[in-house]
């Protein structure tokens, strides 16, 4: 397999995976924030919060290094670092979280809140993405693939890697900040190849791809399912294909992320010839937390040794408001410390200068032995008008079991909360282009939810008392994307709006002429 043998050529070792492998989950990740609290003891944030009385902890008992670090250093979200410390970085200013300054920003996707967050991407982070990476390319020698397939090219549909300049810092899509720096060895194996990823008219960049596809022999396809499905319906229609296939026969790999497959799964399968090996993985603009590692499991496993400190936050009315936000006397465990089934919010601390900060997944543990999770939902994604507590994984699997009811392909799909008399009601917006009684839908989508979720079950004979469905077309949300400047990339539409996002929706719908 040549993207492995060039891999082992160059010195790179399964060292950090075997390391992960066969030591306990707490040793690795008490080692990773002695490092990180080492490396940043000299910053303000560490002069402020005394990392090395923290460091102390560390020669004591075994939990007395995390009943320091939690008492000495508050929990931050996104508002809370970006005003106290982040905006500093924006400035030009170094040594301010860790060590140096900081020359790019990744733009998050927003989903949470009204605009697109900055989020430092430091050097060291980039070179921890960068291993985390070639650890999941390596785990592939764990399944039954031709020893052909990592010889063929892999196509990566990210952001530009032309980055915004303002004369302090460069800022964009993740995935554009890393493809710009990916390593000389790589560069064979990838596409669309530098001049196509600087690109950055979205539209124009997947006419490029579509031109070029016919020449490339792709194994191996990367990035967010709608965006993906998009394309190759292009090359389809294009060069009047039945599948993806019949110009790319060596397709064999999906690997995806930042937004559950499962939902888009059955249209997307209308798109091949053959099945595919699917691969999930945990990149978040904070950092590369967790990938699929292991066959025949839809778990992906915590990286724990690579730059990224990890605490859990139980998901529940005790930790969180009715709006999804922490409280400050939130409880928080280590990972020794979690039970499997169980909801938690997810804090990291990293070598990007983040200090325990809620990323805003929620993950379930599957195997505490193996550190292995599924992401469950977002702390703002989930509704909860009455007390019916949706989460974004009973939605995604609502939605796939009423696509196979009806045997149609919903491309995307969002739900608000809205006022019905003086109670509640759930307001489904579906984005598929096929025919089908929004009725029907309805009649779906409730039944599979109230089976799903007790607490749904209950509330739909109480406060909840109304399920309405608009069906639209696909478009629509790509539409929408691109009006709000969030097209592309690592860019998905939010499972659920509130606030100004819902009110953007709806006065989108609305300009055109869409009846709510």
């Amino acid at each position: 397999m040549a993207i492995i043998s060039t891999l082992l050529k160059k010195g790179i070792r399964l060292r950090e995976s075997l390391e992960q492998e066969y030591s306990h989950p707490l040793e690795l990740q008490r080692q990773e924030l002695k490092k990180l609290l080492i490396h940043a003891a000299e910053t303000e944030i560490g002069k402020k919060y005394d990392f090395p009385k923290i460091l102390k902890g560390f020669r004591r008992g075994e939990d007395e290094f995390y009943e320091r670090y939690k008492a000495q250093v508050p929990i931050y979200d996104y508002d809370r670092i970006h005003s106290e410390w982040w905006y500093k970085l924006l400035e030009g200013k170094s040594n301010i979280t860790w060590p140096g300054p900081v020359r790019h920003f990744a733009l998050s996707s927003g989903t949470s809140g009204a605009t697109s967050k900055f989020i430092p991407i430091t050097k060291d982070m980039v070179k921890a993405i960068r291993r985390t990476g070639v650890r999941q390319i390596l785990s592939l020698s764990k399944y039954d693939l031709p020893a052909s397939l990592l010889t063929k090219g892999i196509l990566m549909l990210g952001g530009s890697t032309d980055l915004e300049f303002n004369g302090t810092y460069f800022s964009g899509d993740l995935s554009g900040i890393t493809t710009g720096r990916l390593p000389i060895w790589f560069q064979r194996f990838y596409k669309p190849g530098k001049k196509i990823s600087r690109s950055k008219n979205w539209g124009d960049k997947l006419d490029q791809i579509v031109e070029k596809a016919e020449s490339w022999d792709i194994g191996i396809i990367v990035g967010v399912p709608a965006w993906l499905q998009i394309l190759i319906e292009k090359i389809i229609e294009r060069y009047q294909l039945n599948n993806i296939h019949e110009i790319w026969p060596n397709l064999q790999i999906f690997v995806h992320g930042g937004v559950s497959f499962e939902p888009y799964r059955k249209g997307f399968e209308r798109l091949l010839g053959k099945p595919l090996l699917y691969l999930e993985t945990y990149l978040a603009s904070e950092g590369f937390l967790a990938f699929q590692a292991l066959p025949n499991r839809k778990s992906m496993r915590l990286v724990l040794n690579n730059g990224i400190f990890h605490e859990f936050v139980p998901f529940n009315e005790e930790n969180f408001d009715e709006e999804g936000n922490i409280r400050v006397d939130a409880k928080t465990f280590k990972i020794d410390e979690i039970e499997e089934g169980k909801d938690y919010a997810l804090l990291i601390s990293t070598c990007a200068g983040a200090w325990r900060y809620l990323i805003g997944d929620i993950v379930r543990f599957v195997s505490k032995e193996e550190s292995e999770i599924i992401i469950t939902g977002r702390t703002k994604h989930f509704l909860s008008l009455c007390g019916e507590h949706l989460s974004v994984d009973n939605m995604n699997k609502a939605i796939e079991l009423t696509a196979e009811e009806h045997d149609m392909n919903i491309r995307e799909f969002t739900v608000l909360g809205v006022p019905h008399g003086s109670l509640f009601a759930h307001h489904w917006f579906i984005g598929s282009d096929d025919k089908v009684k929004k009725s029907l839908l309805k009649k779906s989508i409730d039944a599979n939810l109230k089976v799903l979720n007790d607490d749904y079950a209950v509330e739909r004979n109480h406060a909840l008392k109304e399920v309405k469905v608009t069906v639209l077309p696909s478009s629509f949300f790509y539409d929408w994307l691109k009006e709000q400047g969030k097209e592309g990339g690592q860019y998905k539409f939010p499972r659920v709006l509130k606030g100004d996002k819902a009110a953007s929706w709806q006065e989108f719908l609305l300009k055109n002429e869409v009846k709510l």
